[in-house]
């Protein structure tokens, strides 16, 4: 009698999980005809374990190549909290402390950015201008440092540092600069070598369309409410955004950000604080995390990505223990609110 109990509590368990696994097919199934998405690949983890991985739609319409967990897409912005991560181990080296002066490690620097320390452009408080959307940083031009450096401080500087929180990809890549220089390391090869490679994350590499990348998805985007190829003639976001990944290793490095083995306790206590303005008041953004605690919606700390052709995001929701990996080949942002929506139904479902 026990063991026929046993077993028809192991099939209702068995059947829950199919019917959550399907309800979350049909979410992203129905987002995708919404969103008009090509593919998507997703992965969920409750409690350090994978509950759901999904694979969907193309990862390149022309050749009509499924999306498989092995598909690699960029993943845009998300390629912050890797940077971050680089910087703050160097710091537990003691190569550098995120309140350096910038002027430290990039000793060409204008006198305008003299007052700005790594850690304003870890949250986003510089004042320095975003290139992204400026001429002049096209990938094509593989330009240097120098530049770089020099190009930019052409902007003029926006706020004084610390007054405002405003989101800048200009201080992401100087941050990969500090790190080449902290390391005395090319910023991919500091990137493979204390993250990529120890963490397995096989797949994980710099987006460079020069290389050969197997199974990398292409980008789409929408024009006059028709998918088009994405134009190659992208902004170089280096460190600040050129990352490109699967669910798979991604998984990965949340398990080594449940650990303590590349990053301290202390230092992920720091990534995960909202940063502070001149005047004490909050931001939503930690060293390389968004960190949002809204009275509607769920508290989560994470990231979203969106470069040409791609929306990705992940999403750590600390309240339900769970994790959200959302990766597409679509312009639309969408990664996020899919992750939002992802995270609602587990939630639900534990009610």
């Amino acid at each position: 009698m026990r063991r026929c109990i046993w077993q028809t509590g192991f099939l209702f368990l068995i059947s829950l999980a199919l019917a959550r696994a399907d309800a979350v097919d049909d979410l992203v199934r129905a987002a995708m005809k919404e969103h008009d998405i090509p593919g998507v690949a997703l992965q969920v983890i409750r409690n350090g374990q994978t509950v759901k991985t999904g694979a969907y739609g193309f990862a390149n319409l022309e050749w009509e190549q499924p999306v498989t967990l092995e598909t690699v897409f960029e993943i845009g912005s998300l390629t912050k909290t890797f940077t971050a991560a680089g910087i703050l181990m160097l710091a537990q080296e003691g190569k550098l402390s995120v309140d350096d002066r910038l002027q430290k490690h990039l000793p060409e620097i204008p006198p305008a950015w003299t007052n700005v320390t790594l850690r304003h452009l870890l949250n986003h408080t510089s004042g320095i201008k975003s290139y992204t959307g400026l001429d002049g940083f096209e990938l094509t031009r593989r330009q240097t440092r120098a530049e770089f450096i020099r190009k930019l401080a052409a902007q003029p500087q926006e706020f004084p540092p610390g007054e405002k929180y405003k989101y800048c990809n200009s201080g992401y890549s100087l941050l990969g600069y500090v790190i080449e220089a902290a390391s005395g390391t090319n910023y991919w090869a500091f990137l493979a070598g204390r993250i990529f490679q120890p963490l397995g994350m096989k797949a994980t590499t710099d987006r460079d369309p020069r290389q050969i990348v197997p199974h990398r998805a292409s980008g789409y985007e929408h024009a006059r409410g028709k998918r088009i190829n994405r134009d190659y003639d992208v902004t170089d976001v280096f460190a600040a955004g050129a990352i490109v990944s699967t669910v798979g290793d991604l998984a990965r490095w949340n398990a080594a950000l449940d650990a303590d083995a590349l990053l301290s306790a202390q230092s992920k206590t720091w990534m995960w604080t909202p940063g502070r303005l001149n005047d004490g008041s909050a931001t939503s953004y930690g060293l390389g995390w968004r960190v949002d605690q809204k009275s509607a919606g769920p508290h989560r700390i994470g990231h979203s990505g969106s470069t040409s052709g791609f929306s990705a995001s992940f999403q750590r929701y600390p309240d339900g223990r769970l994790v959200v990996i959302v990766l597409t080949n679509t312009d639309k942002e969408i990664a996020t609110p899919l992750s939002d929506k992802i995270a609602a139904h587990y939630a639900s479902a534990q009610e």
